[in-house]
């Protein structure tokens, strides 16, 4: 049996015994989109390497939520968002994206306005481990500078930098989302405190607020954003039992964001 086979069968039986001990059990399947677009900075379709041979070795075993994505339809990496050429009722990862160029956020608002839906990390204060330095083309974005396109649909990152490093869940109603550092989101103009859904004058969409700004879930034209002010629910924790319920919080939030009933559709 090569590795990536073993690995995969020690994490169904990982997540059978974690789910069995804790009573949190997903009965919700899949629900299944015709495409999934994965943009993204953080090392999900590839393996992080100093070299090409490490970089390129097909023997290690794929990233969990690589694993997690496919179960809700193909998987596609994307190299740019300009063009846009993706199907609309397909579902667009945004997870911890480079800045992205004016054509990239005009296609990205057009694409979301004619029906495309997207789940978007944006971390203030990436934590995960990364084997390159600062300044390094190859090391995942640290810092989110997403502000045209959240400006477009009527949202800000802020972070607060009195907060304690440490992971730690935040409640969410799609369970317990594991975060470390996390951002909130507001709407400009507004401190965020007593204002959970809105829409600001100049944006296309509305959105609403949850778990104190940590999420925001917009609906802009015919599409749908589901945005979250952390990545640290993509990291790969020490402890491969909290494996598990990482994949089942990701799966809900696919779920949701694919939910016709949502937005009164």
């Amino acid at each position: 049996m090569n590795r990536a086979r073993r690995w995969r069968l020690d994490l169904v039986l990982l997540a059978a015994i974690a789910l069995a001990g804790c009573g949190e059990r997903d009965t919700a399947p899949p629900r299944r989109v015709a495409a999934i677009g994965l943009y993204t900075s953080l090392p999900i379709t590839w393996n992080e390497s100093g070299d090409i041979r490490g970089l390129l070795a097909d023997n290690a075993p794929p990233h969990w939520a690589l694993e997690t994505l496919r179960a809700h339809g193909p998987v596609t990496a994307l190299d740019t968002l300009a063009p846009l050429s993706f199907p609309a009722e397909g579902i667009l990862i945004l997870a911890q994206p480079r800045p992205l160029t004016a054509q990239e956020n005009v296609a990205l608002d057009a694409w979301v306005q004619g029906g495309g839906r997207v789940l978007l990390f944006a971390d203030p204060m990436l934590t995960a481990h990364s084997l390159f330095g600062p300044g390094d083309p190859r090391r995942p974005q640290d810092i989110a500078m997403l502000s045209p396109i959240l400006g477009r649909w009527g949202l800000e990152l802020a972070f607060d930098d009195a907060q304690a490093a440490g992971e730690h869940a935040v409640t969410v109603p799609d369970g317990d989302i594991p975060v470390n550092l996390p951002g909130f989101f507001r709407f400009p103009g507004n401190s965020g405190e007593g204002a959970d859904s809105g829409k600001g004058r100049d944006a296309v969409a509305h959105c609403r607020l949850e778990a104190a700004g940590l999420m925001a879930e917009c609906s802009a034209g015919k599409g749908r954003v589901l945005a979250l002010a952390d990545a640290a629910l993509l990291e790969i924790p020490e402890d491969s039992l909290e494996l598990p319920q990482r994949q089942v919080i990701l799966g809900r939030l696919l779920n949701r964001l694919s939910d016709p009933a949502r937005f009164g559709d």
